[in-house]
């Protein structure tokens, strides 16, 4: 299932300072969104308003599965909706435990569950690591089973948190192949990071939050815009 996501007048205040102020927004279904913006302007900020794991100072996020039953017991996150930060928590386990935890509770049986679990750990290169503690990943490889964690539960929007951050060339291209498995199912991916990889290319669209608000646009539009203002830089430069 692919869902969509849609917020009004979003604003986040820390005692006298605002870091943005947005009108509206909307994710889904089928995006591939690239959120940019310098450090403190309240990207992570977003992510965790969107994946409802904070509250905004004021506006709302409305998804299909915000029942009133969740809003009265006040319950963190939001169904169908992943939040993957740049340091994932991981669990005192094995990596196969790891990943295999979002669907201990699911009705396949142990062999259909393991299945999945080394097929995900196939897709970021780590299957023959499976039964090896977590503690021994490195910091790569850590962010590699968070995502394969991730993608284990088929997610309809994928928050990533400069998931390519320290990252060597081959975790990034693990974690694109993940990513492009998501969207060809027709989930919504929102990525941030201050500097274009592979990642970032496979969006189509671009938030930037800057002075407080969030600006957007395809991403293309974007791409021939900079390729212009280059070009006519280069002209009077000559």
């Amino acid at each position: 299932m692919t869902i969509q996501i849609k917020a009004q007048h979003l604003s986040m205040r820390y005692k006298e300072r605002v870091l943005f102020h947005i009108p509206q927004l909307s994710i889904g279904p089928n995006d591939a969104i690239y959120l940019k913006g310098d450090n403190g302007v309240g990207k992570t900020t977003l992510l965790k308003i969107l994946s409802g794991l904070i509250k905004p100072t004021t506006g709302e996020v409305f998804a299909p599965d915000d029942s009133w039953l969740k809003r009265f017991f006040n319950r963190a996150g939001r169904k169908d909706v992943i939040y993957l930060h740049q340091s994932p928590y991981l669990f005192d386990g094995t990596v196969y435990q790891n990943v295999v935890y979002g669907i201990r509770y699911e009705k396949e049986s142990p062999k259909d569950k393991r299945a999945q679990v080394i097929t995900a750990l196939r897709m970021v290169g780590l299957e023959t690591l499976a039964d090896e503690h977590i503690s021994v990943l490195s910091g790569g490889e850590k962010q590699r089973v968070a995502m394969a964690r991730a993608w284990i539960l088929k997610p309809s929007i994928l928050l990533m948190d400069e998931p390519s951050a320290s990252l060597d060339q081959e975790s990034i291209e693990r974690l694109v192949v993940m990513a492009k498995d998501l969207l060809s199912r027709g989930s919504s991916i929102v990525v941030t990071s201050h500097q274009k990889n592979a990642l970032t290319e496979l969006c189509r669209k671009q938030w930037w939050i800057k002075d407080t608000t969030l600006i957007e646009s395809p991403l293309l539009q974007v791409i021939t815009d900079a390729k212009q203002e280059n070009n006519y830089a280069s002209s009077n430069a000559n």
